[in-house]
């Protein structure tokens, strides 16, 4: 099991501050987060390449804080892969074994058989000047399982792919970490990616972790609203309590049935608002009055945005529904949602 605890790393003028972090033996943790958030500093102080300025790491109960790199038993998969251009693929993949010591046959062996894993078998020959892109990515990544980590820190590395190869290595990715039984810790700022890849997540904005748990969790109930607009949520409202099971937004009172004292914002999510030309005959508290702004696609359904007066919400629709409504700019419309779908968010 990796730990660390209250890890600070000074980079310049960048500092992370006080991360606490935990991977368990055999889990895929995905860290989650923008451009500059300090992703790949932190994985850099865990493979042993940066010496954080305080906090501790430890792997197995073992402090390897200040150990250096070749010590510590873990591989790091940089984004630009970094091959030799000098060696061979065969080579590339061997160096790993080869510079902890194993003969040049048990490291041939080795690269063999982490080729095979990730089906580059057949690059063993070539050089990496005559790769693809997504075969430089296959090649760096048996390259980081051939030593046979106990634990492979990966930064970004579908970055560099075209969208085809991304979805075909991020597959590969989810059947080697079953197979191999190592824990993977990846860096990403593709939310898609980390939805699909992780057993637990973490959100890294402006050298804080900002969150922890499974995926569905942290998408469906964002630990701040700095998260949730990461995060891409649409409808993540500033609010204010008002009441038991109410509160306000943008001056127009709404139904929320966990509102409570404490609540800065609230989340709508678009699927759950129904869009009606008339009020709508349900249950549901909510039914406000407002006039379509405008819409976008959103894969197969379209977002259409709705002026309330107070406040601006989008709703999910099909296409079908949209042509139905017959919605255009300036269209009176009335929105519907339960105030069980308001998710209310404190701080």
């Amino acid at each position: 099991m990796l730990e660390v605890r209250s890890l600070c790393l000074e980079a310049g003028d960048f500092r992370l501050r006080d991360l606490d972090l935990a991977v368990g033996e055999g889990e895929y943790f995905v860290l989650l987060g923008p451009s500059g958030s300090g992703k790949s500093l932190f994985l850099e102080a865990l493979a042993g390449l940066r010496r954080p300025a305080g906090g501790r790491i430890s792997w197995k109960d073992a402090d390897v804080t200040c150990l250096p790199p070749e010590k510590r038993g873990f591989s790091l998969l940089y984004q630009d892969y970094a091959l030799f251009p000098h060696l061979t693929v065969e080579e590339n993949i061997a160096y790993g074994p080869r510079s902890k010591g194993r003969s040049r046959r048990e490291a041939r062996e080795a690269a063999r058989r982490a080729a095979e894993l990730v089906g580059a078998s057949h690059l063993l020959g070539r050089s990496p000047a005559n790769l693809s892109g997504g075969e430089k990515q296959r090649v760096a990544l048996a390259r980081a399982l051939a030593p046979g980590p106990a634990l492979l820190l990966l930064d970004e590395p579908l970055s560099a792919l075209d969208w085809g190869q991304r979805r075909e290595v991020r597959r590969e990715l989810k059947s080697l970490h079953r197979s191999t039984g190592a824990a993977f810790l990846h860096v990403t700022h593709d939310p898609e990616e980390a939805l699909y890849l992780a057993d637990r997540m973490g959100v890294m904005l402006e050298g804080r972790l900002r969150g922890i748990g499974p995926p569905e969790e942290l998408f469906r109930n964002p630990p701040d609203p700095a998260v949730g607009a990461f995060l891409g949520m649409r409808n993540l409202l500033p609010a204010r309590f008002s009441g038991p099971g109410r509160c306000e937004v943008g001056g127009v009172e709404i139904a929320a049935a966990s509102a409570s004292e404490g609540l800065s914002h609230v989340w709508i999510k678009p699927e759950d608002v129904l869009l009606s030309l008339e009020p709508f005959p349900s249950s549901a508290r909510n039914q406000l009055r407002g006039r379509v702004a405008d819409w976008e696609p959103a894969g197969p359904l379209l977002a259409v945005k709705v002026d309330l007066g107070g406040f601006p919400l989008a709703a999910m629709v099909t296409r079908r529904s949209f042509q139905e409504l017959g919605l255009e700019p300036g269209k009176k419309i009335y929105c519907t949602f339960k105030s069980s779908a308001v998710v209310t968010v404190n701080g």
